[in-house]
């Protein structure tokens, strides 16, 4: 039986010499690899006690949507600073080079919710982070963090410390 790994392509010194990059296009172009992907991100939440999924631009968005359909919960957006039309709240992180802001309209998770952050990858942990920040300032709990993959060499988690964060596969390099 294949696992999620078996459908990451690894292409090396991408974008630079020394990195592997793990593409997750692969997992998407596969129907076999698409199901085992979901599937293995229902079972971190199959029987989690929470109210709406949070979705991280833009990768987060397509393992959520299936996702928030199969559980029949409600799936909230999580994106780069100026794409929601309505009244955000905004976090700026940082990047290796320079930094970003991602938004989340005012109205999207509610007083005492209970939310299910989901991203694709856990690199440096700086998007995950703004992400909890972004669920907390409008007054939700994290009640957890799901994603397919992990760069255990950036030490990702070590933002994310205290709150209880799985990926469904874990690279110990960067």
């Amino acid at each position: 039986m294949k696992t999620l790994d078996d459908y990451v392509r690894t292409i090396p010194d991408f974008p630079e010499k020394g990195v592997m990059f793990r593409d997750v296009t692969s997992i998407l172009q596969d129907k076999d690899g698409f199901k085992l992907a979901i599937d293995e991100l229902h079972k971190f939440v199959k029987d989690l006690d929470f109210d709406v999924f949070a979705a991280a631009e833009s990768r987060g968005f397509f393992l959520a949507a299936p996702l928030a359909y199969m559980m029949n919960k409600p799936m909230v957006l999580i994106r780069k600073k100026g794409k929601l039309p309505m009244e955000t709240v905004s976090e700026t992180y940082d990047l290796e080079y320079g930094s970003a802001t991602i938004e989340m309209h005012k109205d999207s998770v509610k007083e005492g919710q209970k939310v299910v952050i989901v991203d694709d990858l856990i690199a440096t942990g700086g998007t995950l982070e703004a992400s909890i920040k972004l669920v907390e300032k409008l007054g939700g709990e994290v009640s957890k963090i799901i994603c397919l993959m992990e760069l255990a060499g950036l030490e990702g988690r070590k933002k994310l410390e205290g709150y209880e964060v799985d990926a469904v596969v874990t690279y110990e390099g960067k």
